[in-house]
């Protein structure tokens, strides 16, 4: 009989790499964002606004894949840093619309240089640009499978 308890040893793990990467990325941010006034997330929030300008807050969790749960606090938060606007729609008044504040637009030039020191710290003599690029392609492509895959599970159909 085969020994399959190797399926369970930490360095088999699919999900533990992606787990500490991720740990680890955030950690580098740590520093410039904390001298922004920033956590992480907050962070995400406004790279999708000054990308898109205005979002619902609908469409803010899709692009983040976060819960209106999750997303609803993180946004009072950075409404009280008077970073963002939060609007009613006049059309639906369900649909909360999302912008920024002039405070929230000038904070943009702050963090231009964030993804260049970011992409740094993760060069050595091992890692190319190219090596980066073809791993985010493939880290895009997994979390599209796994949203698909969540989004199922949450429907019922697995």
């Amino acid at each position: 009989m085969k020994d399959d308890a190797a399926s369970l040893y930490l360095e088999n793990q699919l999900c533990f790499p992606l787990y500490a990467a991720s740990r680890l990325t955030t950690k580098i941010y740590g520093p410039y964002l904390e001298n922004m006034g920033l956590t992480y997330p907050q962070y995400l929030v406004l790279l999708v606004l000054w990308q898109y300008e205005q979002l619902s807050v609908k469409e803010i969790g899709q692009r983040l894949y976060l819960e209106s749960n999750t997303l609803t606090p993180l946004l009072k938060r950075l409404e009280q840093k008077r970073l963002i606007l939060r609007k009613r729609s006049e059309e639906d008044e369900r649909t909360v619309h999302v912008s920024l504040s002039e405070e929230g637009k000038a904070l943009k030039k702050e963090a231009m240089s964030i993804p260049k020191k970011i992409i740094d710290s993760f060069q050595d003599n091992s890692m190319k640009d190219t090596d980066l690029l073809n791993f985010q392609k493939t880290l895009f492509e997994l979390v599209d499978i796994l949203a698909k895959k969540s989004l199922s599970i949450k429907e019922g159909k697995e």
